[in-house]
């Protein structure tokens, strides 16, 4: 099987690929910025005696990356698949975020990608062979929702793996774009602290959304076999929506106009709620 590295490996959706891939038979290296995370998957590694290695990669820094990825070739020799997860998220109004918060967003989640894919793209090329799997969500070049900061970064990436699939093509290595909808992952509670006041009513209303969607909550799971699929199929499909919300949302926002969808977000909370309840059945408490 392939040798395979995924960043973010801590929690969450990283977590969740690193273990499904190791179990259906790939060599993995698990990376993470801070490796004080790593009990979870190192007790799993441990229980099921899979073939994983953590590495520390901390994807927002030059030297981390190229160590990281390093370590990981010298023991297992050239990577075939890169699944780049490494995420983090934001919530607050374009006016209230310092720009310092866009800049980190954008350093993890476009700049952190794309390091990790420059430091192994050369030898797929020349090898004629390698997958490159980028997790953005449904949020990433398919819909964005006022407050949500962390928007700009995922249809940034969107955009690099779109170019990217284009120039790759002919050298026989795949990249494709993983969107997953709302899954029950600890991303949201890393952001950094929001206004305790705020004109805007569109952070709460974002917070209480996804409260409700996660009622009936989506593992982590889901998309790891999504991202397996991919691993081990020969498509060249690009994107993949994932989760039981992932399509629904999907045409729901295609059902509207670009003016329609914006008019909607001045209406009051009252309505908002109505809304939510009939277009996406969706009870919140505001």
């Amino acid at each position: 099987m392939a040798v395979a590295l995924v960043t973010g490996t801590s929690s969450g959706i990283g977590l969740a690929t690193a273990v499904t891939l190791a179990r259906t038979g790939h060599t993995v290296a698990a990376t993470m910025r801070n490796l004080s995370g790593a009990k979870e998957i190192e007790e799993i590694v441990a229980r099921e005696k899979l073939p994983v290695t953590i590495f520390r990669l901390d994807v927002d820094e030059d030297a981390s990356v190229r160590d990281g990825v390093a370590a990981a070739v010298s023991k297992y020799g050239p990577i075939d698949i890169l699944i780049n997860n490494a995420g983090v998220a934001g919530l607050g109004s374009v006016e209230e975020t310092p720009l310092g918060e866009f800049r980190r967003l954008m350093e993890t989640n476009f700049f952190g990608a794309l390091r990790c894919i420059k430091t192994v793209i050369t030898s797929m090329r020349e090898r004629r062979k390698g997958t490159i799997v980028n997790v953005t969500s449904l949020s990433g070049g398919r819909i964005a929702l006022a407050a949500q900061t962390h928007v700009a970064s995922k249809w940034a990436l969107e955009a690099l793996s779109e170019c990217l699939a284009q120039e790759l093509r002919a050298f026989n290595v795949r990249v494709a774009i993983v969107e997953p909808g709302i899954i029950a992952t600890p991303i949201f509670k890393k952001g950094h602290p929001l206004p305790s006041e705020s004109p805007y009513p569109h952070v709460r209303r974002l917070g209480a959304f996804f409260a409700a969607s996660l009622r009936k909550p989506t593992s982590p799971y889901v998309v790891a076999k999504c991202i397996e699929e991919i691993v081990d199929g020969d498509s060249w499909q690009l994107r993949y929506p994932v989760g039981p919300d992932a399509l629904p949302t999907i045409e729901w926002r295609k059902s509207k106009t670009d003016e329609q969808y914006i008019e909607e977000s001045a209406e009051t909370d009252d309505e908002y709620k109505a809304r939510l309840k009939r277009e996406l059945g969706l009870e919140i408490s505001l």
